[in-house]
């Protein structure tokens, strides 16, 4: 099973990122804008890779540009140090 996050200031380079938490719930979440469908898709399947890498996957929708994505590790009911991980690893795709 994986442990919740014990340190929070790991999230403080996340929320200053555009990172928010979601109201009741222990995750994050993220809206991402690119240029077109191509680039948003392109982007989803990097990640998609990190992800599988990881063993950690998102909760993510994707509208043209658009993609949104929500962070929570369901095995401890909260964020754990992968959501910090794969945050840190989609922002920096993403730039």
């Amino acid at each position: 099973m994986t442990k919740s996050l014990t340190d929070r200031s790991a999230l403080e380079p996340l929320l200053k990122s555009g990172w928010s938490m979601v109201d009741g719930r222990d995750a994050l979440i993220k809206d991402f804008k690119f240029k077109n469908f191509r680039q948003a898709w392109a982007w989803m399947s990097e990640m998609a890779l990190w992800a599988e890498k990881l063993d950690h996957h998102p909760e993510w929708s994707n509208t043209y540009n658009h993609v949104q994505v929500v962070l929570s590790t369901h095995d401890c009911d909260g964020l754990s140090e992968m959501d910090v991980t794969l945050a840190t690893r989609m922002d920096a795709a993403a730039s």
